[in-house]
């Protein structure tokens, strides 16, 4: 199983600064490749501070000259909020400006606040996420591609430069309906159980392995990324103190993902939440490096390929890259040998 470094980008504080929160994610995404983690994955989010990453794209670049293995994972591209000719020729330059490390997770939105505000209705959003990633697949393999559909109309076009390799691409899916129809497409899959309990987990873990083993053997190479609250705590107080400040996030984050969407200056309102944070507890995975091994133990067990692990939930950036050290040195060595089910 591997693991993917997950750039949060929480803007806790708005005096704290946007320079000095995007170079504590690069200073993390250094660290996350001398560690061996497989990427580093990067949200895309407009006008709210958390996930506050506006250009993925532009951070990857930035990143591939600072870093030597990792991937840079965008989690997730937000089709609908894009021009699909304009994005297409981003995605390949970036692609070439990243010596091929960019995979491309794509989804639909998911903040109503965010899209409205950028002309994007997350009403529309399937309709539109399937139109234009239909049209994306096509930019980015075929020349002269014209359209005639409900969001794009244009004459024969041709992306350039064209791409030096066929990008890679992952498809955002929560429900396990759309996750297990996403993989029977033929798409990796990027999934998350947000705070949801571990029942959910596998249930979407369930609805991949259904649809990857109706494949078959054109299945075979099909993964699966999952990201999840984390952090590989010193004690059991940290890893206390960390679920209480991922509660205070989730609270935030509930409010423009399934609430009213009430932001005031960039910053989003705190709202209560019927969750508990010993609840939240049992569902992230905070905790000290030899509890982290056996609960990480059942998801390489269950066919998860990835964890893009969520640890940037409060915490200051220099208690984030000590989880980083533990669960580097003292949990993915205890991985490796793990056989999935068959």
């Amino acid at each position: 199983m591997d693991f993917c470094h997950f750039l949060g980008c929480y803007h806790k504080d708005k005096d704290y600064g946007g320079k000095r929160l995007y170079d504590d994610m690069i200073e993390q995404s250094v660290l996350a490749d001398r560690l061996g983690y497989r990427g580093v994955a990067l949200p895309e989010h407009h006008l709210v501070n958390i996930l506050n990453l506006p250009s993925p794209l532009q951070m990857a670049v930035k990143l591939s000259n600072l870093t030597r293995h990792v991937d840079f994972v965008t989690a997730v591209s937000v089709l609908p909020l894009h021009d699909v000719r304009m994005l297409a020729g981003e995605i390949v330059q970036a692609d070439m400006l990243c010596d091929g490390r960019l995979v491309l997770g794509v989804g639909r939105g998911a903040f109503a606040y965010e899209m409205a505000r950028l002309g994007s209705p997350i009403e529309d959003s399937r309709e539109k996420f399937d139109e234009t990633l239909n049209l994306l697949l096509r930019l980015l393999s075929e020349e002269e591609v014209a359209a005639d559909g409900q969001y794009y109309k244009f004459n024969p076009i041709t992306i350039m430069p064209r791409p030096m390799q066929p990008i890679r691409m992952q498809l955002a899916a929560l429900v396990p309906p759309a996750i297990y129809h996403s993989a029977k497409r033929g798409f990796h899959i990027q999934t998350t159980p947000l705070s949801g309990g571990h029942d959910h987990l596998k249930e979407q873990v369930g609805a991949f392995r259904k649809a990857k083993e109706e494949l078959g053997e054109a299945g075979e190479h099909l993964r699966l990324s999952l990201q999840r609250g984390m952090h590989v705590a010193a004690n059991d107080a940290e890893a206390r103190d960390f679920i209480e400040q991922a509660h205070i996030y989730y609270s935030q984050f509930d409010n423009v993902f399934t609430g009213p969407g009430i932001v005031k200056n960039g910053m989003i309102e705190k709202l209560p939440r019927e969750q508990t944070a010993e609840e939240l507890g049992k569902s992230l995975i905070a905790c000290t490096a030899p509890e982290a091994v056996d609960r990480l133990a059942e998801y390489a067990e269950l066919g998860i390929d990835e964890v893009i692990v969520t640890c940037n939930l409060g915490f200051e950036s220099a208690r984030v890259m000590d989880g980083m050290h533990r669960l580097a040195e003292d949990v993915m060595p205890h991985l490796k040998s793990i056989k999935k089910v068959a």
